[in-house]
């Protein structure tokens, strides 16, 4: 996969897309990062402005973005027809440059994406499986299957303890929970085990059925209700993570549902529909619809920036990212990003 990069960087040049900075401006400290599917490019927004900072090329059938923790570094997920793929493009946010891929082999159809310190979380949709990367050494160096179909989307807790991802074509959501591994007691008058460090520990998965074309998935703030959206009935299903089963089933007309996104506060949830272009907005306590906003023909992507205050919703039919005032729900902008955007990220360089 690597020998494909000077390619990309060819045509992306000679197609008059930038390869740096487009005007010499610094990255900023907080920054919007969004996929082209069309331009197969990462663009660095200004969300302050709503300017295009930079572009940067990417692979052939780029989805997900997702920034390092110390917002210096971007990677994008490839999944490629068929889930053929097995790329992920790795970004210099400062130096505003595409630096060489990385292949991971037998891993393929990925896309979602999460970090934590050090780590890249991957799924591999065509593996059935979920991936952790060394971003020092680009090796993976942990894979965990989920024997189930089209492993979509993922959602990291920040202690690492919790893994929760949305699996398309299975019609379910996988909860995977690190738990102390259960020993068997050791015979009467056996020596007691020589023990050093922390416990063992063990995945246990538990797969929770919903239905099929359950996509856009998100947790909760205070970790207590996961939420995901089925694109062919609009149900959407609230999972109890102490429970690890279905708690309640909204009818919330959402079909075609793309991306769902809890706001910060958890007060609210966003979802997104592919087929009609529309944003739904939630009351995640009452459980009911506060807004229905018409944005466009197709909207894929959302991302809610980390003081509430704005969305952020690729409309990929429109060729357009939506930009959203969360305080009178209403749009305020869109910015142009190129042809069919979709997976969206925020940066904080610190």
């Amino acid at each position: 996969m690597p020998r494909q990069l000077p390619w990309l960087l060819g045509s992306a040049c000679a197609l008059g897309l930038a390869c740096s900075a487009l005007a010499g401006e610094a990255t900023p400290r907080n920054a919007l990062l969004a996929t082209s599917k069309g331009n197969h490019t990462l663009a660095i927004i200004d969300p302050s402005s709503d300017k295009i900072i930079a572009k940067m090329p990417i692979g052939p059938d780029p989805h997900e973005v997702i920034a390092s923790e110390d917002g210096k570094t971007a990677y994008v997920s490839n999944m490629g027809g068929n889930s053929s793929l097995h790329r992920i493009d790795v970004l210099d946010l400062v130096g505003q440059r595409a630096l060489e891929p990385i292949d991971t082999a037998a891993l393929t159809g990925l896309h979602g994406l999460a970090v934590s310190p050090g780590k890249l979380w991957f799924t591999a949709q065509g593996a059935m499986a979920i991936a952790r990367l060394d971003m020092a050494s680009r090796q993976v160096d942990w894979i965990m299957g989920t024997g189930q179909t089209w492993t979509h989307m993922l959602v990291l807790t920040p202690d690492l303890k919790h893994i929760y991802t949305s699996n398309v074509r299975a019609g379910s959501v996988s909860l995977f929970d690190l738990q102390p591994v259960s020993l068997p007691p050791a015979p009467p008058g056996a020596p007691r085990p020589l023990t050093s460090g922390p416990p063992p520990q063990e995945w246990v998965h538990t797969v929770v059925p919903t239905e099929r074309g359950t996509e856009g998935v998100d947790l909760s703030p205070d970790g207590k209700e996961i939420w995901t959206a089925s694109s062919g009935s609009g149900q959407i299903y609230v999972i109890d993570t102490a429970a690890r089963k279905v708690a309640q089933v909204l009818d919330a007309k959402a079909v075609g549902a793309n991306r769902l996104k809890f706001t910060h506060d958890g007060k609210r949830v966003l979802i997104s529909s592919l087929r009609s272009g529309d944003l739904l907005v939630y009351d995640a306590k009452a459980r009911t619809e506060i807004k229905r906003l018409r944005l466009g023909t197709g909207c894929a992507g959302v991302l809610v920036a980390p003081d509430d205050t704005r969305a952020y919703v690729a409309c990929s039919s429109d060729n357009a990212v939506f930009v959203l005032d969360m305080h009178n729900l209403k749009t305020v902008d869109h910015i142009d990003v190129g042809p069919n955007p979709d997976g969206l990220a925020w940066a904080s360089l610190h």
